[in-house]
């Protein structure tokens, strides 16, 4: 490296340390929450390592408490742990903690837009909005419903093909909860070969890997400086692109073809509303807007509920006995000759206790998206200061022991009350909790159920191991819990 590149370099660490100690001396003339002592640019990096955030993160909590402060770099991160805290910020100070703070890496393209990553009034207009279009589209009601059940029928008769005999599940269980997130966002389906679905699967599951390495956390604690370099943070810009490509082809057709007193789905909803709004110069509706929110809904709508049926039918040939008491369930209630409905799950507690079960144990989302402090919140006997990135450890509240006797161990009888009723949790915080609730909660419900009770109802996992070799822990951890890659056989019904 020549002397300029020195010079360069050290004069970019000298800003770090710089701003690492404002926010250091900041955060002495108000109380803090406690936490393990930083390094000066590292903060606590070393401590934390790479493998295992969530350990890491357990023991600051058992050390310091509820609520604590660490550093990731230079940025000051508050910790809220177990369900008292969490419930707290999000619900009793729901107002205070409803700034999201998007991660770096994944607000490159469509920077502050979208129903996930805006704030303030932007951000209640667009989730308004988007909670009123996906009702009026069904979204919770019987015709999403019915949609549904069409397209577990479609994954079944995929799985039916000799090919889909003994497989890797990714893409094909992808494919079906892509359909139904396309039907409300496009009102258009796909092929389960086609080559732009198969594309964008591909997309999904090359980010949601990225996404735990550490070469992304690195970016997403020195993003000014990382940017400049190689590397996979690269890759999930250019994926961004092509999905931003993805939904603006499709609002190009919508516009050629947009009827306003016939919408057929939400993008002419949304081009609809924006017609309405243009002479409004206060107006958050913009294409920028519908691109960004249009790929939030497509991204949340499909992989996270593709990892959790994926998840779940890896956890059922590891243990056949629980697989065995489900096909028990759904022969009596179901039957084979009719469609899995939701009106099916209130007379079947224990199939309802192993989906519910199956989401807590794979913790998804172990920390949700991360929020921020908009101004200095003060809370419980300690302030938050403006700026400063805020986690809340919902991985804190799925493993609590006093609402989850064995939290570590896959155990349906963790949502059943003695008597084998199906018992409701305040602790199962699956889908976050208060003002930032997921949007598409109702619809992940539905597809969960009914695609897993439909696969159970047609076919009996088998694994190509003994079941007791099977290893059932993420592929990657941190951000999100990535499901382990494996392949399965199916044996008709």
């Amino acid at each position: 490296m020549d002397l300029g590149g020195l010079t360069t370099l050290a004069l970019v660490a000298l800003v770090f340390f710089l701003f690492f100690q404002l926010a250091w001396s900041k955060g002495h003339k108000v109380k803090l929450p406690p936490g393990p002592t930083p390094l000066p640019l590292l903060g606590n990096i070393l401590q934390m390592g790479s493998k295992n955030i969530i350990t890491f993160l357990e023991k600051v909590a058992e050390n310091y408490g509820p609520v604590s402060t660490i550093y990731m770099g230079p940025q000051r991160i508050i910790m809220l742990h177990g369900y008292e805290a969490v419930k707290e910020a999000l619900i009793d100070q729901g107002d205070e903690f409803v700034h999201r703070e998007f991660p770096p890496a994944f607000r490159t393209v469509f920077k502050e837009n979208g129903v996930l990553s805006s704030n303030g009034e932007k951000w209640k207009q667009i989730r308004r909005f988007s909670l009123m279009t996906l009702r009026n589209f069904g979204m919770g009601k019987r015709t999403i419903e019915e949609r549904v059940q069409e397209e577990a029928q479609h994954l079944v008769e995929e799985l039916q093909k000799p090919k889909a005999q003994v497989f890797d599940p990714t893409f094909i269980i992808s494919c079906a909860p892509c359909n139904v997130i396309c039907s409300i966002l496009f009102n258009k389906c796909f092929n389960y070969d086609d080559e732009k679905l198969l594309h964008l699967m591909e997309i999904l599951k090359e980010n949601f890997k990225l996404a735990n390495t550490p070469w992304i956390q690195l970016y997403n604690i020195y993003p000014s400086l990382i940017k400049h370099l190689p590397g996979s943070h690269r890759t999930i810009y250019k994926n961004g692109l092509h999905m931003k490509s993805f939904i603006m082809d499709q609002v190009k057709t919508h516009e050629e073809t947009l009827d306003p007193n016939n919408p057929r789905d939400y993008i002419d909803c949304y081009l609809i509303k924006m017609q309405q709004e243009k002479m409004n110069p206060q107006s958050e509706f913009s294409y920028e807007e519908l691109l960004a929110t249009g790929s939030n809904l497509f991204v949340a709508g499909t992989e996270t509920t593709a990892s959790t049926v994926r998840y779940g039918l890896l956890l059922l040939m590891k243990y056949p006995e629980i697989q065995a008491k489900v096909h028990e369930e759904i022969d009596r209630v179901v039957g084979s000759s009719r469609r899995p409905s939701m009106q099916d799950r209130v007379k079947m507690p224990y199939v309802d206790a192993v989906v519910h079960e199956i989401q807590r144990y794979i913790d998804l989302v172990p920390f949700s998206l991360p929020r921020s402090a908009p101004q200095d919140i003060h809370f419980r006997n300690y302030v938050i200061p403006k700026g400063t990135i805020i986690f809340t450890s919902l991985h804190s509240v799925l493993r609590d022991k006093k609402a989850f006797p064995n939290p570590y161990q896959f155990d349906p009888e963790n949502f059943l009350d003695k008597s084998g009723n199906f018992q409701k949790s305040d602790y199962f915080t699956r889908f976050s909790l208060g003002k930032r609730l997921c949007l598409g909660e109702g619809l992940a419900r539905m597809e969960v159920f009914l695609f897993l009770t439909t696969i159970l109802q047609n076919f009996t996992l088998k694994p190509l191991v003994d079941p007791k070799e099977l290893d059932i822990t993420p592929l990657t951890s941190g951000l999100l819990n990535v499901p382990p890659v494996y392949k399965l056989s199916l044996l008709p019904r």
